[in-house]
């Protein structure tokens, strides 16, 4: 026989699991800052933000932030172990190099993008291993509500990857419409945002 529903049974609260993620904040914010990509290579799993220190017309307010001291990412994302995603046991403490390959392709990205220049960007970052890296996700989004970085929330799928042939029927992000120059961005060829419609978002 059913039960009567009763909503407060269902809710999860922990104070000390609030205050494990303020924690990682904060360490987070700590973190020394690094160019995009680091110039050594490192192992590990965790969660990252980019700096942008340019003077691109769409990012006048984030630069007067950070031109003194990094305050504000453009961008905020996570890398996970591998089967992270299909809920697999990952090896734990495994020396692979998933944060420092997200970082790289971020560096090769905006040095593909024709109005934007690799030399203005940096990096932080959090390696989280062992059990720790059960938290990669949660801390990516608390960091995003935190922060709302522009290309988190106003202009799309900047962590975007090449779709593969099989897959170029799709839209082109709107972070390649304002940045163009990744080589299979413009094989995409579904309906797309107009640069206009994506100068407006980012002006907001």
């Amino acid at each position: 026989m059913e039960t009567a529903f009763d909503r407060e049974k269902h809710i999860y609260k922990s104070e000390a699991f609030e205050e494990i993620i303020k924690d990682t904040i904060r360490f987070f914010n700590g973190t020394p800052v690094h160019t995009l990509p680091p110039s050594v290579r490192f192992h590990g799993t965790g969660v990252y933000a980019i700096y942008y220190i340019g003077k691109n017309e769409y990012y006048k307010e984030i630069y007067e932030q950070n031109r003194l001291e990094f305050h504000q990412p453009i961008y905020v994302g996570k890398a996970v172990p591998g089967g992270w995603r299909q809920a697999r046991d990952t090896k734990i403490g495994s020396t692979t190099y998933e944060l420092f390959g997200r970082l790289r392709e971020h560096g090769k990205s905006v040095n593909q993008a024709k109005n934007l220049d690799q030399a203005d960007f940096s990096c932080c970052f959090m390696i989280l291993e062992d059990g720790a890296n059960h938290l990669i996700g949660t801390v990516e989004a608390a960091l995003i509500r935190y922060y709302k970085p522009i290309w988190n929330t106003k202009i799309d799928r900047f962590g975007n990857y090449d779709p593969d042939s099989g897959r170029y029927n799709q839209a082109k992000s709107e972070w390649d419409i304002i940045h163009p120059g990744r080589p299979w961005a413009d094989k995409c060829v579904g309906q797309s945002s107009t640069i206009d419609e994506v100068e407006e978002k980012a002006a907001e």
